[in-house]
């Protein structure tokens, strides 16, 4: 069945790119709402802004989501897979500035507010999208990729000069919490070149070593190391379930990202709905459901995070 928030959850800290600070409460919501972010800073326009792979407008470097009137929330990556992984199909997230809190820098602190508000059932059926042939996107030597599969599976692979990141490759499939046991905890990553770069850019000015996991040649220069050794391919699988969350529903398929990005993988829905004969929206019969993202998820499930 489908699921709310049983209560509201708060979350307050600063955005990654834009440094300011921001609080956002995610809401209950009834059936068949779907994931809506409501910019309560938002006066003299539209303030509702869907999650939605139609909604998403350019960016290199996050995942952004407008509307019709300009307004938009940006690095919505993280919670739309905590969402997700979590099985929190329908709410309203209230949010008082244009970046979503980057937090730690992974999802971990969504999820645990998440399973401490509790999870509601709502009396309907989940409506998946189900993968009915291959469809795949290039850009360069980046590939993302969609083939059928009877539940969500996601393969990525990462290739980096860095010897501290070098070349790393991970498989899961993302039933039965897997998101939550495995991916939630993965913080964001990049190289201290590129932390200069978007610097002078004005960006990342949210960024500290705390809330991002910074590599230079074969150092990690953030304080206590990584959390996995592979914690980056871990990170881009975490952000790909978080663009896929925007397709409207679960996603029954095998999803394979080679050097993907947040583009990449919205062209990659933009190509999968484009072709009618891709893909199909099912109700998730008890079979079915047990293989979605998030389902059966509780708090024992939660990783001990270290910082």
């Amino acid at each position: 069945m489908q699921n709310s928030l049983k209560s509201s959850a708060t979350f307050t800290g600063r955005g990654l790119h834009s440094g300011a600070p921001v609080r956002m409460v995610v809401r209950p919501a009834p059936v068949d709402h779907g994931i809506w972010f409501r910019r309560t800073d938002v006066t003299n326009a539209d303030q509702m802004v869907p999650a939605r792979w139609d909604a998403v407008s350019p960016s290199r470097l996050c995942t952004v989501v407008e509307n019709a009137a300009g307004v938009s929330v940006s690095t919505i990556e993280h919670i739309m897979a905590a969402l997700s992984g979590s099985a929190v199909h329908n709410a309203l997230i209230e949010i008082d500035g244009p970046e979503v809190p980057i937090l730690d820098g992974s999802a971990v602190p969504f999820v645990q507010g998440f399973l401490a508000a509790g999870l509601d059932d709502l009396d309907a059926p989940v409506r998946a999208v189900r993968v009915l042939k291959s469809v795949e996107v290039r850009d360069g030597d980046a590939v993302a990729r969609l083939d059928p599969a009877d539940m969500l599976e996601i393969d990525f692979r990462i290739s980096f000069e860095d010897a501290a990141i070098g070349t790393q490759t991970r498989r899961l499939n993302m039933a039965n919490g897997a998101f939550v046991r495995e991916l939630c905890d993965s913080r964001t990553f990049c190289r201290q070149v590129d932390v200069d770069a978007m610097r002078q850019a004005g960006l990342a000015l949210g960024g500290t070593m705390e809330n991002a996991v910074v590599f230079r040649g074969d150092k990690v220069l953030s304080p206590g190391g990584l959390r996995h050794a592979d914690e980056p391919v871990r990170h881009k699988m975490l952000d790909a379930l978080g663009d896929l969350a925007l397709a409207g529903g679960p996603i029954l398929g095998r999803y394979t990202g080679d050097r993907a990005g947040h583009a990449l993988t919205n062209r990659l829905l933009r190509a999968l709905f484009a072709d009618p004969e891709a893909w199909r929206m099912v109700d998730c019969g008890p079979q079915t459901l047990g293989k979605l993202p998030g389902v059966g998820v509780h708090v024992g499930d939660l990783p001990l995070v270290r910082a």
